[in-house]
């Protein structure tokens, strides 16, 4: 496998799981140290500890509520110190509201979502933004976001919602952060893996897009390692649909 990331350490938040799991694994096979960022210990140790099985001191488990701005910036200052720098960041970490209209969603549940979905990716962003442009060498930030994001959901609000606004804020950030040799793009998936907040996916999910098949952490995986690499080096402000078709084809949702 190529080795793009050699020498390169990469924050990866929500990534004890699924499409966050899978996007750890690729980096650290192709050389990156890996910041593994999941509140739930267990998930989190189980990850690193399976990457250090095969690339050894590649990988450290990090607790952080990145909703919150002071475990963010301790965050950064952890793995600056485990790793010396900080070239990668992965937005990934989301919640769902899933069941609930705008007529009977509690909230609470409304702030929790977009806390989760949304403030973690300007509050990661902002604190790993500024050690990058402290750094002086670049960086790139990928936005894990959702064609929830694109259009209506009727059994949705705050996710739909909060994933929109991920969108919105990956173009502005980028255009801010150009100027320092920062490129931030997100990437889109549809109905991967297990679904939001779940460890497994159940068998009769439904999924409708152009290429017939459901997709799979890797899917998303292989699209972030490489819009994080230097292959990638003059895309910034991209939204990389990875949906299957399902998005603008007219295969449903």
């Amino acid at each position: 496998m190529q080795q793009r990331y050699e020498g390169k350490a990469a924050i990866i938040t929500g990534a004890g799981r699924n499409v966050g799991a899978a996007i750890a694994y690729r980096l650290a096979d192709e050389g990156a140290r890996i910041a593994v960022v999941d509140l739930d210990e267990g998930r989190g140790m189980a990850v690193a500890e399976e990457i250090n099985t095969k690339h050894p001191d590649a990988a450290r488990w990090f607790s952080c509520d990145v909703s919150d701005s002071g475990q963010v910036q301790k965050l950064v200052a952890d793995v600056v110190e485990a790793f010396g720098a900080v070239d990668v960041l992965v937005n990934n970490v989301a919640i769902t509201d899933r069941g609930a209209t705008v007529l009977d969603l509690e909230e609470d549940m409304w702030h929790s979502v977009f806390k989760v979905c949304l403030d973690s990716v300007f509050l990661c962003t902002k604190y790993v933004g500024r050690q990058m442009v402290a750094q002086g060498n670049g960086g790139a930030i990928v936005n894990i976001g959702s064609t929830s994001g694109y259009r209506a959901r009727v059994n949705a609000t705050a996710y739909a919602a909060a994933k929109a606004g991920v969108l919105s804020l990956t173009r502005s950030v980028a255009a801010q952060l150009g100027g320092h040799g920062i490129r931030v793009n997100s990437v889109v998936p549809n109905k991967v893996g297990s679904p939001v907040g779940q460890d497994v996916e159940p068998e009769d999910r439904e999924r409708k897009n152009v290429l017939n098949r459901g997709a799979v952490p890797d899917d998303i995986a292989n699209a972030v390692a490489f819009v994080a690499s230097d292959e990638a080096g003059f895309m910034t402000a991209a939204d990389l649909l990875v949906d299957g078709g399902s998005l603008h084809a007219g295969a449903g949702s």
